[in-house]
Formats: structure tokens, sequence, C-alpha cells
């Protein structure tokens, strides 16, 4: 699949739900631009040169989405804005990534549980989202969710393998796991109704319990239990964010905004 392009899909876009639409690819690429800006601040110090680059990866797959994501909500959009204009300059406020993805890394433990939790939940979304009616959206979901299947595969592993290792590992990723857990409720948060209706978009509440089913199973073999449930924390989807976004937008939109013309 070729990248998409602001001029090569406006035309494609059902007209009654552009701003809808809009909106929910915009979601969907705020959260792996963050997530892939967030996994990029381990360049260089994960504890091993294969994690470093497990990382690496995932975070470069992350951003690569969230190009195809936001070309194509600016091209739903139709004011001219491309993926670099719609990341590099909107502020805090206006984004709309969930709020798990925004967390600051932590420790090694928190990063793999975070991971875990996010990629296992995107996998499903992804899946889902390649029988959407939105061609667009249906090709960007096919070609992401071959990314993911390897990203929770090995987040899973890695959950396995610390909670399965040390005393020491167990602790640092059930903590990481329990920083985490309030904000997923959050990820299953319903988008509009009508794209839901008209097959463009897809309820997470579908997956649910396959999710948990995931969670619970990969839990199992690292010989760690589920966090209680507890009050669930949202307001990311609606531009209400944590105190660790701004500082993360600031340092990744520092060139763009300083150096406006700027070409590389």
């Amino acid at each position: 699949m070729t990248p998409t392009t602001n001029a090569g899909n406006a035309g494609k876009i059902d007209p009654r739900f552009r701003g809808e639409l809009c909106r929910y690819a915009m979601s969907l690429g705020d959260d792996s631009l963050v997530l892939g800006q967030r996994l990029g601040e381990w360049c260089g110090h994960a504890p091993t040169l294969e994690i470093d680059l497990f990382l690496a990866n995932i975070a470069l797959d992350l951003v690569g989405q969230a190009t195809l994501l936001l070309d194509y909500a600016g091209a739903c959009e139709g004011n001219g804005r491309d993926a670099d204009r719609i990341a590099f300059h909107r502020d805090v406020l206006d984004f709309t990534n969930c709020l798990l993805v925004e967390q600051p890394n932590g420790d090694f433990g928190r990063t793999i549980a975070r991971q875990f939790l996010f990629s296992n939940f995107q996998l499903l979304l992804f899946q889902a989202l390649s029988n959407s009616t939105d061609a667009t959206l249906a090709a960007i979901a096919r070609k992401a969710a071959k990314e993911v299947a390897y990203h929770a595969r090995v987040a899973s592993e890695w959950m396995v393998r610390l909670g399965d290792g040390t005393e020491e590992s167990a602790t640092r990723v059930r903590d990481g796991l329990d920083w985490s857990w309030r904000f997923v409720d959050e990820l299953f948060e319903a988008p509009d109704a009508a794209l839901i209706e008209s097959g463009i978009a897809v309820d997470p509440a579908g997956f649910r319990a396959e999710f948990d089913a995931r969670v619970d199973a990969v839990l199992r073999d690292a010989g760690l239990a589920r966090p209680p449930g507890r009050r669930p924390i949202l307001g990311g989807r609606n531009g209400h964010h944590s105190e660790h976004l701004g500082p993360l937008l600031a340092q990744m939109q520092f060139l763009p905004r300083t150096y406006p013309d700027a070409r590389w």
C-alpha cells in the first residue's frame, strides 16, 4: 500500500461522515504518534542492544501508521493539512490520543506493561477495521495489523520473561501493569455512533472479551495477577490530558515550530 495523500483520497471520502471520519482517523493517528515518540526516548538507553532495536522498530512502525492516518485525517478535513502539519503544529488540547500512550516510560518493566496492553488492543482494533466500509481506512488497518501482530507477540513474550524471571523483574513489571491498568477502559470508549452504524468505525466493546482473554492468558504464563478494578481515568479523546503530554510535544515539535521553513 502506498502512503495516503490528501490529494489522492479527498474524492473517496463519504461527505456524510467527513467531519466524524477526520476526528476518528486523527485520534487513531495520535495514539500511534504519541507512543512512537515516547518509545523513541529509549533509543540508546535500553537494557540490551536487542531491546533497543525492538523498541526503535516499534516506534518506527507507529510513526508510519501515524503518517498514514494523519494524512487521511487531513484529506477528510479538506483544509490542505498533511500529517506533518497536523503532528507538529497543534497544541496539546487539540490532541485526541488515549491517556495510556502518553504515560512516562518509567523503567523497562513499565514500558513493557504499557506496550503489552496497548499492542494487544491495537491488534484487535486494526483487525476489525480491516473490514471497514471506508476503503482507505481498511487498507491502512490491514497494513498496520501485520506490524502490530509482531508488537503484541514480543511484548507478551517479555511480560512472561519478566514476570517469570527474578523477584526484581516480577516486581517491576507488576508495578508497571498496575500503573497502566487504570487507563485500559478508555481504550474501549466507542467512537461516533454514525461511523459505527455505517461500518466505517468499530465499537471496541465488541472485542473487549477477546482482549481480556488474551491478557489473562499471558498473565497466567507470567505468574502475574490482573490488577483490581478501579475507577477509570478518561478524557484523552476529548483533549483532557495528563501533565505528561505537554513536555513530550514540546520536544517533538521544537524544530518545526522554531524553524517553520526548514527542509530536510
